[in-house]
């Protein structure tokens, strides 16, 4: 049996309103609870560490990460859209797994394990896998991958920041 346009998931042509918001609750939940998992450190461990000059204040984290996420599930939706039957969309929708765990394990190297170092053998090939992703999302849909580019952006930041902390300390 061939699966056609029509039968295959036209769910986010159906009820895009529907899809966008729950590919971006979906992407902000995730996040926020691997943020939250690791919150206590922040108050203790954290505030001992050494961090250099350029180190934003903790408040600045939860809004930038919350629209980060809320981007990369519209990025995500969009590249749904383009068909999950093309394979060129089931790449970089993996891609976008990969990184997306990446991510989600970050906080809890850094500082659930109260390690930077650790926080650095995974935010290196988190950045690597966020620039796969844009390069496989520009092919299917350039707002999909122009909307990743703050996300890039923040987490070239955090990765100075990270190794800047790793060598202070």
């Amino acid at each position: 049996m061939s699966i056609t346009r029509d039968s295959r998931s036209a769910l986010p042509d159906r009820r895009p309103l529907l899809t966008v918001a729950a590919a971006v609750a979906v992407c902000v939940v995730l996040g926020a609870a691997a943020g939250l998992v690791t919150s206590p450190q922040i108050a203790t461990w954290y505030t001992t560490v050494d961090k250099p000059g350029f180190t934003p204040p903790n408040w600045v984290f939860g809004p930038v990460w919350t629209a980060l996420y809320a981007l990369q599930g519209v990025a995500a939706w969009l590249v749904w859209r383009a068909g999950f039957d093309r394979r060129g969309v089931r790449l970089g929708l993996a891609a976008f797994a990969v990184q997306f765990v990446l991510n989600l394990a970050w906080s809890p190297a850094f500082f659930g394990l109260e390690s930077p170092a650790l926080g650095l053998v995974v935010i290196v090939p988190l950045w690597v896998a966020i620039v796969a992703t844009v390069v496989l999302f520009r092919r299917i849909d350039r707002r999909a991958a122009a909307l990743l580019v703050p996300y890039l952006a923040w987490v070239s930041f955090a990765t100075a920041l990270n190794y800047a902390i790793w060598t202070l300390n």
